[in-house]
């Protein structure tokens, strides 16, 4: 091999053939930072080490314990204690109060916290929701108090007793006056590895937060979810007093809702949806359809990323609509009334008191008659009182300080502010009279919004021009608009967000303690994504006979866009013991050449390199040469084995979460205006893959035509159809553009295996092609890999080699061309990142590399 690519293959393998007395180095001296480590990781064991001792010597003096209760107790003691529960008829902690003195009770409740007093004598307090009660366990035998005294807080317990009444009030227990002279106890299930104590909670809402299921047993929070559930209750009540119908919208929407609020997008069987803002454009639908009043009682999504102590990203959205007779000041009336019955009912419950024990608050104050203050009024008390503030949207700092103005001019918490201007409004929000205004209103509850509402723009004509105005497109939006082409009644609505109102009428400190399982941007931690193929699962055990896992489910589980090539005939698969597998091809009966991760969890890299390393080595004799591997696989190759590694290559990847289609331009006008179809084909039938074949085959001699080709990879569009997704561009049974998508590990997403781009397809085809196949995605997607700007050395590769290294292939890649398809990606946002090339230090010459070239060749 001669030119530049032979200098190339001499300059990368000249230190193999001049190192006639160079040996391998050993393992360096251990610096003093890797010391240190070490030492930490020894302590660190060695106090584990002390902790699982003294759990067993714990667990073996009791079980010395238990041996000598065995057989010391008659049978009538050991049956009061122990794991064995007797089938009684229970009885409720709220029931047991009622009874007399020395009553025989039964009940189930968690052991809110224990004390000893002494050897004899142990009091618990046993809580069951809201209530609690105080249980004395004196006449029992040394091993049964033992025995109880071992229970973890939180633990579920069986007791029978007899009702006596305490010495004193017991303030700790919400039945004061009254205890249980505990007779046995038997355990029903065991609270283990508790997050915390719910007797003394953490004050940390992040901390209580990651033990929620503890902490929702706290009586305050039981307490925080009967409110919650009155409130939906006397919400639903009051409407359908009202003659207000409940309904259930869709929660997956064609297109955005609020202009001014992001959206969750999801995919949708080859197209875009996106989670509902809220019910607004199907409650709109139905009141056009004449149900007149509707409510709803859902899920609202909101993918705004706002970190505050009142927002989340998912809430109870509480949402009404109504047709209107003369104003909507009609539709402010009828909120008015509900939120009325919601307060007073608030106030009289029993609850409160329970909440107000964590999270103390003032009872809400309203008038008779609500006052309805209009914005500009609003505007002019926030001046006088020395603030700043234009004619818009208020920020919360001025929503609460106008608050506390109201309450000190009106003696309320709750009031109404009218008349919001227009450009603080949705685009389907109707105009006052005059059009710098609009017929919408916010509530406030303790100086915060809770409720947003007015009328809504009924005329087609009207609504379409207030989109046009506000940019926001009517493509996703046709089914919504053609119910007012139907001719829609005068109406409005609103929606409350359940979670705020709760927050506020208790005075939580967050709006996340008013929600069972809160989601906020900081929910759902990045982890380790979830494998498509459980079954598939590398770190599972296995045993000797065990079949291994499919390489198909392996390359969706771990794989990268190079992984895909493994499926090719000419590709070996070797495989650990573990499940996993290494894809390589012998060339010129000398070298492994390997592409691509080992299919297997990033921990295993280590084991599985080194294993199959010594197989090549060792059962096939000879040489690996491993290309086009992650940074992961890179270290172990160039740090830990001492290989030389160099990058060339980049795989060029793309967030199809952030991706913006732009093939809604000329390229889309162009491709419509030839009748070209295009979209997902979903399930490909012999017809389409025999007419698909045909033009795979012309466009490969029209290739072949234009000299070698650089390819890891057969065209083989049909392979392992099940991670297959295919899009297609046809006109009159021809096709003319085909994306065969190829599904790769969680945190690769989808490869863009082939974009083919016929030679009868007009110009912009395959563009709007790969636009329409991103549209479908959600994620990572990568195009595979591609030439990178530069040579950058790796491992054990530097000085004048290096930099003649990077020299040679700038010549190179300009020669042949090579980054034609890196700009093609770059059309879609591509970036890229390194890939590497790794070959060990010796064994490798000139003409060997020649060889190794070939296996890029046609």
């Amino acid at each position: 091999m001669s030119g530049p690519l032979g200098d190339l293959a001499h300059a990368i393998t000249s230190p193999f053939r001049s190192s006639k007395h160079e040996t391998e180095p050993s393992t360096p001296e251990k610096g003093k930072s890797a010391q240190r480590t070490e030492a930490k990781q020894q302590e660190k064991l060695e106090k584990s080490e002390r902790r699982q001792q003294d759990k067993d010597e714990i667990e073996q003096r009791r079980r010395q314990e238990d041996e000598i209760a065995e057989q010391e107790e008659d049978e009538e003691t050991k049956a009061r204690y122990g794991e064995n529960v007797h089938p009684h008829e229970l009885c409720s902690l709220e029931r047991i109060v009622g009874l007399p003195e020395g009553s025989e009770v039964n009940f189930r409740a968690r052991i809110h916290t224990l004390r000893r007093l002494s050897q004899a004598l142990t009091f618990l307090l046993f809580r069951h929701q809201t209530d609690s009660i105080q249980g004395v366990l004196s006449h029992a035998s040394p091993h049964m108090i033992r025995w109880v005294q071992r229970l973890n807080p939180e633990s579920l317990v069986h007791v029978t007793g007899t009702l006596q009444k305490p010495k004193e009030p017991v303030t700790s227990a919400t039945f004061s006056d009254i205890e249980v002279l505990v007779y046995s106890i038997h355990l029903v299930n065991p609270a283990n590895d508790l997050p915390f104590d719910n007797y003394q909670p953490p004050d940390a809402l992040r901390q209580r937060l990651s033990g929620r299921v503890v902490d929702l047993r706290h009586p305050s929070n039981q307490a925080i979810f009967r409110i919650r559930s009155m409130i939906v209750r006397k919400f639903r009540e009051s409407l359908e007093d009202q003659g207000f119908l409940e309904i259930q919208t869709p929660k997956l929407q064609p297109a955005a809702t609020e202009s001014g609020s992001e959206v969750f997008k999801v995919q949708y069987f080859g197209r875009t949806a996106f989670l509902a803002q809220s019910p607004q454009l199907p409650k709109q639908m139905v009141i056009s359809a004449d149900f007149k009043k509707v409510y709803e009682i859902g899920p609202v999504f909101r993918a705004e990323n706002s970190n505050t102590h009142r927002h989340l990203t998912e809430y109870t959205g509480l949402d009404i609509e109504m047709s209107l007779k003369e104003s909507y000041r009609e539709l402010i009336e009828t909120i008015d009334k509900f939120l009325r019955a919601i307060f007073t009912a608030v106030q009289s419950m029993p609850e409160l008191n329970n909440v107000r024990e964590r999270w103390p608050s003032k009872d809400l104050v309203w008038l008779d008659e609500t006052p309805i203050i209009p914005f500009t009024e609003g505007i002019q008390m926030l001046r006088d009182d020395g603030r700043e503030v234009e004619e818009e949207d208020l920020s919360t700092r001025d929503e609460m300080r106008l608050g506390e103005l109201v309450k000190e001019k009106y003696q309320t918490d709750y009031y109404v502010l009218d008349k919001f201007p227009a450009n603080a409004r949705p685009f389907y929000t109707h105009k006052a009279e005059d059009p710098k205004w609009t017929n919408s209103f916010d509530i406030f509850l303790r100086g915060q919004e809770i409720c947003t509402g007015g009328q809504r723009i009924h005329d087609a004509k009207e609504l379409r021009a207030s989109m046009a105005e506000s940019k926001i497109s009517e493509q996703g939006m046709e089914e919504y608009l053609s119910a007012f082409d139907l001719g829609a009644p005068p109406h409005g609505g609103a929606g409350l967000g359940l979670e705020r109102i709760v927050m506020l009428l208790l005075e939580l400190d967050d709006v996340r303690n008013a929600s069972l399982f809160p989601r906020d941007p900081k929910s759902l931690p990045a982890g380790p994504p979830m494998l498509p193929h459980p079954d598939a699962n590398t770190l599972a055990p296995r045993g000797a006979q065990d079949e291994y896992p499919p390489i198909e489910k392996l390359i969706a589980n771990y794989g990268d866009a190079t992984n895909t090539s493994w499926l090719d005939e000419r590709f070996e698969i070797w495989r650990h013991p573990t499940g996993a597998a290494v894809g390589f091809v012998r060339q010129a009966g000398k070298f492994a050449m390997i592409a691509g991760d080992p299919l297997c969890d990033r921990k295993q890299y280590h084991d599985v390199i080194t294993s199959f390393v010594n197989f090549v080595r060792k059962d096939l004799h000879l040489t690996p040469v491993w290309m086009l591997v992650s940074e992961e696989v890179q270290q172990v190759l160039g740090t830990k084995m001492r290989w030389r590694t160099l990058s060339c290559a980049e795989e060029q990847r793309v967030d199809a979460d952030q991706h913006h289609n732009t093939s809604k331009g000329r390229e889309a006008r162009r491709v419509q205006c030839e009748g070209i179809t295009i979209g997902e084909v979903v399930d490909p039938d012999e017809n389409f893959m025999r007419r698909a074949d045909n033009a795979i085959r012309e466009w490969q001699a029209g290739r072949r035509s234009k000299g070698k080709q650089v390819h890891l990879t057969e065209v083989r569009p049909w392979v392992d159809r099940e991670h297959r997704r295919y899009f297609a561009a046809e006109k009159e049974g021809a096709v003319l553009g085909l994306v065969v998508l190829a599904q790769l590990a969680p945190r690769h997403g989808w490869q863009v295996k082939w974009a083919f781009d016929f030679p009868s397809a007009p110009n912009g085809t395959i563009e709007v092609l790969v636009e329409t196949a991103l549209s479908a995605l959600s994620g990572p997607v990568t195009f595979g890999a591609g030439v990178s700007e530069r040579l950058t050395p790796g491992a054990q590769l530097s000085g004048v080699r290096a930099k003649f290294l990077a020299n040679t292939y700038d010549i190179i890649v300009r020669n042949l061309r090579l980054g034609g398809k890196a700009r093609f990606r770059e059309k879609f946002g591509a970036l890229g990142e390194q890939v590497y090339i790794c070959y060990p230090r010796h064994g490798l010459g000139v003409r060997d590399l020649q060889q190794i070239v070939k296996f890029f060749e046609d």
